[in-house]
């Protein structure tokens, strides 16, 4: 990118991400001052960015053809793109997969496989499993809440205990899927593969699971033993979810990986007559609609942060925020605050990653912090807070799940019961400062003299193989 060679600093440049905090985060608090409904999904983000890419190009110098090249430049970047290919191919997997009755199988699979005592520590796993497996915190929320409230008002289980176990384990997923969006934003935003990101992740996520299960196998027991509804279900319709997460950990190209998942659960779908052709055809249409607000936002950003590099913004923060850091472990910390701070503003912890990635990228590698393990920061501390902020999709939509199954509850009664997130931003700290995590992350070192920001790891390492077949440089 332009900021690696242009030496200007500016403050003024990063008038327009301001300008996307103030607007969001400000009607947002308007409308949840007001009463309203989701209020902070009221003003849709990608209007906000919108008008912010907009004072971008007011503030830009240069004619309005040479201000759309810079634009141009970051929203036709090799990561963006991939990025992008790969949210839609994501959302075809999640809408197949779902449409063919892959979800509910799921969910009742977990269920029947856990004993009623254990129910509050075997919903959080479940929850987490299908996170893991579909990449949607939101989806397995939906899908796993309202089971929840029912079986907590049997066994007189505390019930923002059991949900807000659901939707601690929904948040594990969403940080360590292979197809999630935070997953996909945090690794192709600092150039770094996935099952790497993984690697770094799962040694943080794991030990707070493994916490948060030891806490709800003492705190969560029943009063007395629930009775189970029909907890039928085809194991053949969770094959689609198994074989992706597979595929993935064994290190297929993502893009293999998600193309495979669609068609083998479009032919399941087929085979049981969950599907017809045009249906698995729509489910498909359907995914790929479903991550219009990424897609969007995703390629305004790229080319707003671009724009805001080539005015000199990444650097005067760097300038600021150098002064607050003394090394790799406080370029850490800043990296954490950075993007939790976005989340806060934003209650989107997939907007929060790509609007921070960036400038992360760049506190990196001027502090020598290992991409693999930025990226594992930004998925981290944006899942931390997107599980505990009150007007957040997934508290909100939890609660009102509560609610449409005879259960009174508002967001805030969930935070208390957050064992995971809670724990998971302390396990996260201290992975900073004891580097339990940075084993896996030895083999391989970034290559800090190659500009990662023009074309990511993947491409380096392809580059380096071409050159090798063809005898020459290229």
């Amino acid at each position: 990118m332009e900021q690696n060679l242009n030496k200007k600093s500016s403050g003024l440049a990063l008038v327009p991400f301001v300008i996307f905090v103030v607007i969001y985060l400000g009607a947002g608090l308007i409308l949840q001052a007001r009463g309203v409904e989701m209020a902070f999904y009221q003003f849709p983000s990608v209007t906000a960015m919108f008008i912010a890419l907009l004072a971008a190009f007011a503030i830009t110098k240069g004619t309005l053809d040479q201000r759309f090249a810079i634009f141009a430049r970051g929203a036709a970047n090799i990561d963006v793109l991939t990025m992008l290919m790969i949210y839609l191919l994501a959302g075809a997997f999640s809408g197949v997969a779902s449409a063919m009755g892959g979800r509910d199988a799921t969910v009742n699979l977990g269920l029947s496989l856990v004993p009623v005592q254990f129910l509050t520590a075997g919903v959080f796993i479940i929850s987490a499993f299908m996170g893991t497996a579909t990449g949607t915190s939101m989806g397995t929320i939906s899908a796993i809440v309202p089971i929840a409230v029912g079986v907590a008002d049997k066994g007189g289980l505390s019930i923002p205990m059991m949900v807000g176990a659901c939707v601690g384990g929904a948040m594990f997923g969403d940080n360590l899927s292979m197809i999630s969006d935070t997953t996909i934003a945090a690794t192709r935003s600092q150039g770094c593969e996935m099952r790497d990101k993984f690697r770094v992740n799962f040694f943080i996520a794991l030990p707070a699971a493994l916490i948060t299960i030891a806490v709800l196998l003492v705190v969560g027991r029943p009063e007395v033993m629930p009775v189970m509804d029909d907890l039928s279900f085809s194991f053949l319709k969770v094959v689609p979810y198994l074989l992706v997460l597979l595929l993935a950990l064994v290190g297929m190209n993502v893009f293999l990986v998600l193309t495979i998942g669609i068609f083998t659960a479009g032919v399941i779908g087929l085979a049981t007559v969950s599907l017809d052709l045009f249906g698995f055809a729509q489910a498909i249409w359907n995914g790929f609609t479903g991550m219009n607000e990424v897609f969007f936002l995703t390629l305004f950003c790229g080319g707003m942060s671009e724009m805001i590099a080539h005015n000199g913004g990444i650097n005067w923060l760097i300038e600021k925020l150098r002064s607050m850091m003394r090394g790799n472990k406080s370029a850490q910390l800043g990296i954490a605050a950075l993007v939790s701070l976005s989340d806060f503003a934003t209650a989107n912890n997939t907007v929060a990653i790509v609007v921070s990635g960036s400038m992360a990228k760049d506190i990196s590698r001027e502090y020598k912090v290992d991409p693999r393990r930025t990226a594992s920061l930004l998925d981290v501390f944006s899942c931390v807070f997107q599980g505990i902020i009150p007007y957040g999709a997934q508290l909100l939509s939890a609660a009102a799940l509560s609610v449409a199954n005879g259960y009174a509850m508002s967001p805030v009664d969930i935070v208390p019961n957050l064992w995971y997130c809670w724990i998971l931003a302390v396990v996260g700290i201290v992975s900073i400062f004891v580097p339990f995590a940075d084993g896996v992350c030895k083999k391989d070192p970034w290559n800090w003299e190659y500009d990662v920001a023009e074309s990511g790891v993947a491409a380096r390492k392809a580059l380096l193989e071409a050159e090798k077949a063809s005898g020459k440089q290229l």
